[in-house]
């Protein structure tokens, strides 16, 4: 799996969940190379369906299979996924009570050279307005696997984010997931780290190497689902440390960082620093550029921890 793309891990699960439950489904927008898709549609041709170059359409047509009594895995890009097609799947899909499972990829930075009018950093913001909606990035295969997996089993519509590319593996086989609980990487006292997305928590455990050289105590949380949020997770730890600092592949402004915040302002008021995109569009750059250039590093968790701590 270390070695896997997270898109073939997708797919992979998709034809597992389909040889279990026949109501499984794909609908795609022109992209199932892209997706790697082709394989489901090989394996199941009758449950496959391509709309072509009409992302909105495949959000309707996603609708009306679940009103079927079909559970439809809908992908596109997520830039397209959301900014797109968000009326669809907010009256047709959600408003309407549907079971529609919408898959964005290549969120924020990992869009790459697809460039800016392709790179996602508000998805999350709006994905968050729409009422009930479940929203997740897994951060990893082995979650990918899990969470898609309680995707499927639930009832009501779901977004995930999901890069294409490959990530480096955090956990091992057999490790338990629950959608809306995040996980503890690391339990510390000093400051507590909430990060989001393979790319972001990461570079969070990455930070909590540095800071234990020296000399600070972090709790980093891989907070896999940002709706709804594990509010009482972030609440012991927010008591626990006294100071938080969220971390994401997206706009601070409606993105994991704002739920917390949100959240936090309401019930304990805690000191907090974000990182992710402050406030920019997205460029044409390898990712490794992007990631520097927006200070989506370990570098940049590193410095709001003390930066932080200092003016607590």
């Amino acid at each position: 799996m270390a070695t896997k793309e997270m898109r073939s891990i997708y797919v992979e699960t998709l034809i597992e969940l389909a040889e279990q439950d026949e109501r499984i489904m794909v609908v795609e927008a022109d992209l199932m190379k892209a997706h790697g898709t082709t394989s489901f549609a090989q394996r199941f041709p009758g449950r496959a369906v391509d709309v072509g170059v009409a992302e909105a359409n495949m959000v309707g047509v996603s609708a009306g299979l679940s009103l079927g009594g079909k559970i439809p895995f809908a992908a596109t890009f997520g830039c397209f996924a959301s900014r797109r097609a968000f009326d669809q799947f907010f009256l047709s899909a959600n408003y309407a009570r549907l079971n529609v499972k919408l898959v964005g990829t290549d969120p924020g930075i990992t869009a790459g050279f697809n460039g800016g009018t392709h790179m996602p950093f508000e998805d999350v913001g709006l994905m968050r307005m729409v009422p009930g909606l479940t929203i997740f990035e897994p951060s990893d295969p082995v979650s990918l696997k899990a969470l898609m997996a309680q995707s499927a089993s639930m009832w009501g519509c779901t977004y995930m984010r999901l890069p294409r590319k490959a990530v480096e593996p955090i956990y091992e086989e057999g490790e338990e997931f629950t959608l809306g609980k995040g996980k503890v990487l690391f339990d510390g006292s000093d400051v507590t780290i909430i990060a989001m997305g393979g790319v972001l928590v990461g570079e969070a455990i990455k930070a909590h190497g540095v800071l234990k050289e020296q000399g600070i105590s972090a709790t980093v949380i891989d907070m896999h689902t940002v709706k709804p949020l594990d509010e009482e997770l972030v609440l012991h730890h927010a008591r626990k440390s006294g100071a938080v600092v969220t971390a994401e592949n997206h706009q601070v402004a409606g993105g994991l960082g704002a739920a917390v915040a949100n959240y936090l302002s309401r019930v304990h008021p805690t000191p907090i620093r974000m990182v992710g995109i402050q406030d920019e569009f997205g460029q044409v750059a390898t990712q490794g550029w992007l990631q520097q250039h927006y200070r989506l590093t370990s570098d940049e968790i590193v410095a709001q921890v003390k930066d932080l701590l200092a003016t607590r």
